[in-house]
C-alpha cells in the first residue's frame, strides 16, 4: 500500500487561529505590538539580547549583511572578501553580491553537509573579512574549531541558522555564536508564521541598523536614545518621515506576529520530536551500505533527513527520485546543491572558488532529501527504508 510522505505538514492548531483573531479584532494589521512581543520572547528563548523579526529568512539574511555595513566602527566595505559554503540556499550568497563583496566559495564535508574545516582554513587569507557559516538542515558547525582558526584576527562570523531553529552546540543555540544569526519561519520549517523570519544579535548598535534598515532607513522605529542618531527629536511629527538609512520594507505583519508567539510554545516540543524521528531514521540508514546520511555535530534540530547515494549503484539517481516520487515520497535536492553550477546568475557575483568542490559536485549529483515533521514520522520513514531497501538491493 503506498503512503503519502510528504515534505512537511501543518502544524497549526486553534490557538493559532484565535491569535490571527486576535489582530483582526484588533484592526492593526502592519507591524506593531504582537511584532514586538514575539521579538522579546524569541531573543529570550534562544539567549540573546535582540531579535529582529522581518518579512523572511531571506530578508533576515539581507539585513544581516547591510548592517555590517552602516556601523561605526570597522563596518564591511565593497571588495570584502567573504567565505562562504558552496552548498546553501540561494539568498545566502545574494545579499553578499547586492553589496559588492566578493564571494570565495569553499567545499563542503561529505559527512556534516557543513563547510569543510581544512579547506576553510586553508580559505582565510589577509583579506577575509566574515565567514558567513550556513548550518545545514539543522546540523551545527564545529563552532569551537572555527573560531579558533581566527581567532587572532579580525573576522565577522555570521550564521544563516535559517534551517536550524532549536539546534544546539554544547548547550548553546545556534544562531548566538556569530555577531548575528538569522532564522526561518516558512511552511516549511521549525515554526511557521505564515511567511517570516528574524535576525538575533547581542551587540546593541547592530541591533539598532537593524531596525532602522527594515522600515524605510527611517528612525520612526528606533529608540531616543540610538547609537544610529544619538538622541531623537521629541516631536513625533519631526521624526515621522526621518530617513537616515538606505533601508528597505521587510516589516513583518502582525499576523505572522502574533502566530510566532504561540508557535514558539510549541517549539521545544515540535523539535524533541524531529530528533525522535531522527534516531528512527539514523537506526533504519545507518548501516546501509548503498547510502549515507548527514553526521549530527551538537544537538541538530534535523531540519529533514539528507540521503547520499554511494559511487557504482546499479541505478542513477534520477531513477531512485522517479521511483520514490512515484510511490508517494516527496524529495527535494539538498538545498541548491553546489551553488557554483548556477553560472548564469554568478555572471553577476565577484567571486572565485578556493580548491576543487569535489563534495559538494557529489552532493549535487547523488544527493537528495526528504522531509522530518513535527509529529511522528516512524511509519513513513520505514517505508521509505522498505523502497530504498528493495530498490538497491
Amino acid at each position: 500500500m503506498m503512503v503519502e510522505y510528504n515534505l512537511a505538514s501543518n502544524s497549526w492548531d486553534d490557538n493559532e487561529l484565535r491569535a490571527i483573531q486576535r489582530v483582526i479584532a484588533s484592526g492593526s494589521y502592519t507591524m506593531g505590538g504582537e511584532v514586538s512581543s514575539y521579538e522579546v520572547q524569541f531573543a529570550q528563548h534562544f539567549g540573546s539580547k535582540f531579535a529582529v523579526m522581518t518579512s523572511s529568512g531571506s530578508t533576515a539574511n539581507l539585513l544581516m549583511i547591510a548592517a555590517l555595513f552602516y556601523k561605526s566602527e570597522n563596518p564591511l566595505k565593497r571588495g570584502d572578501e567573504v567565505i562562504v559554503p558552496a552548498v546553501s540556499w540561494s539568498t545566502t550568497y545574494f545579499p553578499l553580491q547586492q553589496y559588492g563583496l566578493k564571494v570565495k566559495f569553499v567545499d563542503i564535508d561529505l559527512d556534516t553537509l557543513n563547510i569543510d574545516i581544512a579547506a576553510l582554513e586553508g580559505a582565510i587569507s589577509n583579506d577575509t573579512r566574515a565567514i558567513m557559516l550556513v548550518n545545514l538542515l539543522g546540523n551545527p558547525n564545529d563552532m569551537e574549531k572555527i573560531f579558533s582558526l581566527i581567532s587572532d584576527k579580525e573576522i565577522y562570523v555570521l550564521e544563516d541558522n535559517c534551517e536550524s531553529m532549536g539546534a544546539e552546540l554544547n548547550g548553546k543555540s545556534l544562531g548566538t555564536f556569530g555577531c548575528m544569526g538569522t532564522f526561518s519561519s516558512f511552511f516549511s520549517h521549525h515554526i511557521a508564521t505564515m511567511e517570516g523570519g528574524c535576525v538575533i544579535t547581542d551587540d546593541e548598535e547592530l541591533y539598532h541598523i537593524l531596525l532602522c534598515l527594515r522600515a524605510h532607513g527611517w528612525t520612526r522605529n528606533l529608540p531616543v536614545d540610538n547609537m544610529v542618531t544619538g538622541i531623537k527629536s521629541s516631536d513625533p511629527f519631526q521624526e515621522s518621515f526621518n530617513f537616515v538609512l538606505p533601508g528597505y520594507n521587510v516589516r513583518p505583519l502582525e499576523m505572522s506576529g502574533a502566530i510566532g508567539q504561540e508557535q514558539l510554545k510549541k517549539l521545544p516540543s515540535f523539535v524533541e520530536l524531529r530528533r525522535e524521528n531522527a534516531e528512527f531514521f539514523k537506526n533504519k540508514f545507518s548501516d546501509n551500505s548503498n547510502i549515507s546520511i548527514q553526521k549530527e555535530i551538537g544537538k541538530s534540530s534535523w531540519f529533514g533527513f539528507s540521503i547520499i547515494l554511494k559511487k557504482d549503484l546499479s541505478m542513477s539517481r534520477a531513477e531512485v527520485i522517479k521511483h520514490l516520487t512515484d510511490n508517494g515520497v516527496e524529495v527535494r535536492p539538498i538545498v541548491s546543491g553546489n551553488f557554483v553550477k548556477n553560472t548564469k546568475v554568478l555572471e553577476y557575483f565577484d567571486y572565485e572558488v578556493h580548491g576543487k568542490l569535489r563534495n559538494a559536485e557529489y552532493l549535487d549529483e547523488n544527493g537528495f532529501f526528504v522531509g522530518n515533521h513535527h509529529l511522528r514520522i516512524n511509519s513513513e520513514i520505514e517505508y521509505l527504508s522498505d523502497l530504498l531497501t528493495g530498490l538497491l538491493a
